[in-house]
């Protein structure tokens, strides 16, 4: 069943987005310590009105157990919950602008999907995608956009499967990613 994220759901979340963004989360958390990043983000989680606020996150649940998640966001939206961090981030020192901004304001966002390695190889991913087109057709949102690493081609290929296509390439974090965008049916 999937249903909308709490904040007792902080921790298997927060795992789970470390496996999707890696050194990505430290970044945000603005340090390399991986605990402490957790930590951070968990906090972040809890809190509304951020980027990875369980305002924003849907989670699948087997048994009782968080076993995925999306994260996702409206591109007009980024700039106001990316705040939160970026004033951390100043307030501990990095002035820095650390944070990307991935998604244009026009596009409906998917900005992190993961699946516990247990559960991976059922089609969750699909389903999730499914689920976040769904969002955006009901919202209104004529674009949709997601990013994927070059060096993982089996993402490539699921997305490319459904649909999605290239529209060029950002750095975030020192990683190479691939926007890719697709046009949702609109109900």
């Amino acid at each position: 069943m999937y249903r909308q994220a709490t904040k007792s759901d902080a921790s298997a979340v927060i795992t789970l987005l470390f496996s999707a963004i890696g050194n990505i989360a430290n970044t945000l958390a603005g340090t390399d310590d991986d605990q402490q990043a957790h930590h951070v983000l968990e906090h972040f989680f809890q809190q509304k009105g951020n980027r990875i606020s369980y305002e924003n996150v849907m989670v699948k649940e087997e048994n009782g157990e968080v076993i995925a998640f999306m994260l996702t966001y409206h591109g007009s939206d980024a700039a106001s919950l990316d705040q939160p961090f970026i004033d951390r981030l100043a307030a501990n020192g990095v002035m820095a602008p650390v944070i990307q901004r991935e998604a244009k304001d026009d596009e409906f966002y998917l900005d992190s999907i993961a699946v516990d390695p247990n559960y991976q190889g059922h089609g969750l991913g699909t389903e999730m995608l499914q689920l976040f087109e769904r969002q955006a057709s009901e919202r209104g949102y004529d674009k949709i956009m997601l990013l994927v690493d070059q060096d993982n081609p089996a993402a490539r290929k699921l997305y490319l499967r459904q649909g999605y296509s290239e529209d060029g390439s950002i750095t975030v974090s020192g990683h190479i990613f691939d926007r890719m965008v697709k046009k949702p049916e609109i109900t």
